[in-house]
């Protein structure tokens, strides 16, 4: 079996759902071009507890987890099905503290972009949760045990955004942002590209464009 990718994809609006634009079309050609999941494991920025939750569900329930948005993004149902046998694994894997937790589902963090890169919602899907109390340096651990899944046809797919500072929203740059953003953006993709890992985890130390662009949630 080939092994899968792993994927980050800011979802950015959760009006990309319902668009048809440059980054929805990027998404339909990251699908195309990739092999088809056997599973997708789902990390969303949207999902934050205490601890490492994993949702082992048969049918996992789609999340509006947005306020104010048109009619019609609330009623899309993501009914893709769930994979308790690979969330069991999952879980297994994880040499942490980690347990399975339904109260969730699979939010618009995951939802507005799998609905562009697999409409047909038959891959199954089952999300875990950011532990909002742990250091990067857990969540880096926790992607290495996973990744073993890779080698099983499972989809690791993580979603949010780079930059989330909502506070600082200036809806007249429709077409662009601010320069702290792009250099943030840039130290980023360079450390990734250049496999330098600790330096993203002490991301940090980059100074205020790290403080501006993790001044809220993704």
């Amino acid at each position: 079996m080939e092994r899968m990718s792993v994927l980050f994809v800011g979802h950015g609006s959760p009006m990309n759902a319902i668009e048809d634009n440059c980054y929805t079309r990027t998404w339909k050609e990251i699908a195309m071009k990739i092999p088809r999941p056997r599973a997708i494991l789902a990390v969303s920025a949207h999902w934050y507890k205490k601890d490492t939750r994993i949702n082992n569900e048969e049918a996992p329930k789609t999340i509006h987890d947005m306020y104010g948005f048109p009619r019609e993004l609330y009623e899309i149902i993501y009914d893709a099905p769930g994979s308790p046998d690979l969330a069991g694994l999952s879980k297994e894997l994880i040499s942490s503290d980690s347990s399975f937790d339904n109260s969730w589902g699979i939010d618009h963090g995951s939802w507005s972009v799998l609905v562009h890169m697999y409409p047909e919602r038959d891959i199954p899907v089952f999300q875990i949760s950011i532990d909002a109390a742990a250091p990067p340096k857990t969540h880096y651990n926790i992607g290495r045990e996973l990744r073993s899944l890779r080698d099983q046809g499972v989809l690791i797919y993580g979603s949010g955004n780079i930059v989330h500072n909502l506070r600082m929203v200036d809806w007249t740059m429709a077409d662009k942002g601010f320069d702290w953003a792009y250099e943030f953006d840039e130290f980023v993709y360079e450390k990734i590209m250049k496999k330098d890992h600790e330096s993203i985890l002490n991301y940090k130390e980059e100074g205020d464009i790290a403080r501006l662009a993790s001044l809220a949630a993704a």
